[in-house]
């Protein structure tokens, strides 16, 4: 079986092979986050610091590697440094699987962030070096579909595992095994060159000034719906619902991001140059019904709206990202707007510690009704610049 890039075509195996990148994307922290309430209890002498790096400097590691393994993509060529990646993170997940104290536990995590961070930048770049025009754009939504629907699956694996012993999360780790085997078949698959038609053609060099728009948009819609992961457990819970219900409803907006990915370019075609207002709209009104209206129903509503908002962008962006640069800079741009993703999961919780400190407040619902707002301003502001790269979308995008 043969699948059409654009560029050609290429067997089912590599394809695999490139989706496998996708799904272990998501893995960093996931074997944490079901132990995180029994870190105590499971390191009776840990102290508040270690807990706290445990947590945090994985993720924040993962920033500069990201950035390392696209600014190296340029000058060599990309599977040495993606399998280097994945053998660091593939064999860091078998350390944390047997380790026995919190320090090593905090060291061998610091080196999975490594490795993970210079896996990333390809779980899209290798997208963007295979697949062009409508056919990368397609690939890109399935690529973040995949991304999201291994979240939810291994956040419902790591919560399981964890009942039994938590040790046993650290078991998703090793799925990166897999992708390293998987990857083998691009060896013998060259990239392709891009069609004297390419976007990607008409650049000598990377354009920073849309790359750094880019990158501003694609942090502020992260940090806008992080809200969702971070604050809704403690909504539900001071609205006195089920507690099983904030993780069934953090699935759900992780299901609703992956949604769009399977039918993206049906959705640029019919919205043209809406796509990014109508999406930010439905980002906002799903804050505005998780942050004004409080049951079961409108929880609901409220997450899947804004999954779906953000769905449609953000597969979006990297295919922007990839078109403002030349082929042999594709993987650096798309580094840079990824880095944008793990920097807002750094700094989501202390802006919002910070507007309720500025605003006085300790209302459960205040953060989502301030993230609907500045949503809202992005989405006039995305009305306003319909043509404008960042925010709207021109003729020579869509009809690519």
């Amino acid at each position: 079986m043969q699948i059409n890039t654009g560029k050609g075509s290429i067997s089912l195996l590599v394809l695999l092979a490139i989706w496998s990148v996708s799904a272990v994307s998501s893995l960093p922290g996931l074997a944490i986050s079901p132990i995180l309430g029994d870190l105590a209890k499971i390191f009776p002498t840990a102290t508040e610091l270690e807990i706290q790096l445990l947590t945090s400097l994985p993720s924040l590691l993962i920033i500069p590697f990201v950035l390392l393994a696209g600014k190296l993509s340029e000058g060599s060529e990309p599977l040495p440094i993606l399998f280097v990646g994945l053998a660091i993170f593939f064999l860091s997940g078998v350390v944390c699987l047997f380790s026995k104290n919190i320090g090593m536990l905090i060291f061998m995590s610091c080196v999975l962030g490594m490795g993970a961070g210079m896996m990333i930048p390809f779980s899209t770049g290798l997208v963007v070096n295979y697949f062009t025009g409508d056919s990368r754009v397609r690939q890109l939504g399935y690529s973040s579909a995949i991304n999201n629907l291994t979240l939810v699956v291994a956040t419902a694996l790591t919560g399981y595992l964890a009942e039994m012993d938590w040790h046993l999360p650290f078991l998703v780790y090793l799925l990166p095994g897999l992708s390293f085997v998987l990857v083998f078949a691009l060896r013998r698959v060259p990239i392709p060159p891009e069609p004297r038609e390419s976007l990607q053609l008409q650049n000598t060099r990377t354009d920073y000034r849309k790359l750094a728009g880019l990158m501003l948009f694609y942090l502020f819609i992260t940090y806008a719906v992080l809200v969702i992961t971070y604050d809704l457990p403690f909504l539900v819970e001071h609205n006195h619902l089920p507690s099983s219900l904030s993780g069934w409803l953090i699935s759900l907006f992780f299901l609703a991001i992956m949604a769009p990915g399977f039918v993206l370019n049906p959705i640029i075609r019919r919205l043209r140059s809406l796509t990014n207002l109508l999406s930010l709209v439905l980002v906002a009104l799903g804050l505005i019904c998780i942050g004004f209206f409080h049951t079961k129903g409108m929880l609901v509503l409220g997450v899947l709206l804004s999954g779906l908002g953000y769905g449609v962008m953000q597969p979006i962006i990297y295919d922007k990202a990839a078109t403002i640069a030349p082929p042999r800079s594709a993987t650096w741009a798309l580094a840079c707007v990824m880095a944008m993703n793990y920097l807002a999961v750094m700094i989501c919780p202390f802006l919002l510690s910070l507007a309720r400190v500025l605003f006085k407040t300790t209302n459960e619902a205040f953060a989502f009704q301030m993230n609907a707002v500045l949503v809202l301003v992005c989405a006039i502001a995305a009305c306003c610049h319909r043509r404008h790269f960042v925010l709207g979308m021109d003729k020579r995008y869509y009809v690519q």
